[in-house]
């Protein structure tokens, strides 16, 4: 419950490593260690060991800016690589080894800045998706290192995207996974972009379906629900963040805004779909809570059944000016019994100034 969080959260680290803008954080476990990573504007990814509570290794072989950065879980449950790929400023998505401080590959393809990139939930997360300053979208096959289709139809850079799970209101699943262009029978890519549109593609028949409009500035960040987030499926739900300092739900079968949350006093950075739940006496049972992170310097949690005040506000260290980029983590702790182990719920975000830090 949200309540158990808000009351006993504090500040429990920081990770210290970045001089700039800490663009993107993502969170994994190999071999059953945690890891933490993070892309800044001082062209660095640094990653940290949690469990050690230590920084293991810093890329700054990078020629410019680091916008976004995933760990593969294509490349460690296919050759058990601990790799992490990062979009940059000069136009490439690049792969490193970061157990051995190795550059992997390069996918050129893209005109402008790349500044969105998530793995595919399907196939062994085999593909990639990228977002680009040059109006595109792309899907890449990591196995082939290929650009397999090129998505157009933004006015404007395209800022964030993500892919679905699988949306099986739209699609017969008994057909086979291997056509179109890739198969993704049944799965969609979202994508923001700074024509201040929502935009969603049909992987299958690589045509767009969805345009929706309502924000008025930027869309910095979108969201795909879970197929079963706590309570109630919203895999059809999009969540969005704007630069018009609100935060938005969209129905992808409707085609229609449903909520929109405003509170904000600046660019809304990050979104996120949290995992707690609030009782909501409005409608008689409990809720899912979505998450926002802004450059006004906090985190805002929203009841997702209701357009009212936040539910609780995580205010950002005075230095750190503004957050850029948040992500749950369930990290693993030990607990008084020798033989067993806690996952508490824990939050890290991102900072203007360069520190990461987590909350739990």
């Amino acid at each position: 419950m949200l309540e158990t969080f808000r009351s006993s959260s504090k500040l429990l680290n920081t990770c210290i490593g970045h001089t700039g803008w800490v663009w993107s954080i993502d969170y994994s476990t190999f071999a059953d260690r945690q890891f933490i990573c993070s892309g800044s504007a001082d062209k660095t990814v640094c990653v940290w060991d949690f469990d050690d509570n230590k920084q293991i290794q810093s890329f700054n072989a990078y020629s410019s800016i680091v916008y976004c950065v995933k760990f593969s879980p294509y490349h460690y449950y296919n050759h058990r690589q601990n790799v992490i790929c990062s979009s940059l400023r000069d136009k490439t998505i690049s792969f490193w080894d970061f157990e051995y401080n190795q550059q992997l590959k390069i996918f050129n393809g893209h005109s402008g800045i790349i500044y969105g990139i998530t793995f595919s939930s399907f196939n062994g997360s085999r593909y990639l998706c990228s977002g680009s300053d040059d109006k595109t979208i792309r899907l890449w096959d990591i196995r082939t290192s290929k650009s397999l289709h090129i998505f157009k139809g933004h006015t404007n850079t395209v800022r964030c995207v993500d892919i679905s799970p699988l949306q099986s209101n739209r699609n017969n699943l008994n057909k086979s996974n291997t056509i179109g262009v890739i198969g993704g029978n049944g799965y969609t890519i979202c994508s923001g972009s700074w024509d201040n549109t929502i935009r969603i593609w049909d992987i299958e028949t690589t045509k767009q379906f969805i345009l929706f409009k309502g924000h008025q500035d930027i869309v910095r960040s979108v969201k795909y629900g879970l197929n079963e987030l706590g309570i109630i499926n919203y895999a059809n739900i999009i969540l969005s963040g704007s630069n018009d300092k609100s935060v938005r739900l969209w129905d992808i079968r409707s085609g229609q805004q449903i909520q929109m949350f405003n509170g904000h006093t600046n660019y809304v950075s990050a979104v996120e779909y949290s995992p707690f739940v609030v009782k909501n006496i409005g409608v008689g049972c409990s809720s899912n809570v979505i998450c926002s992170g802004s450059f006004d310097n906090t985190i805002r949690f929203w009841d997702i059944r209701s357009n009212k005040k936040e539910l609780h506000v995580i205010n950002g260290n005075k230095e750190d000016r503004r957050i850029t980029c948040l992500k749950f983590l369930s990290l693993k702790k030990e607990s008084k019994r020798s033989d067993y182990f806690d996952y508490g719920v824990n939050l890290c975000y991102g900072s203007e100034n360069g520190p990461v830090r987590i909350w739990g």
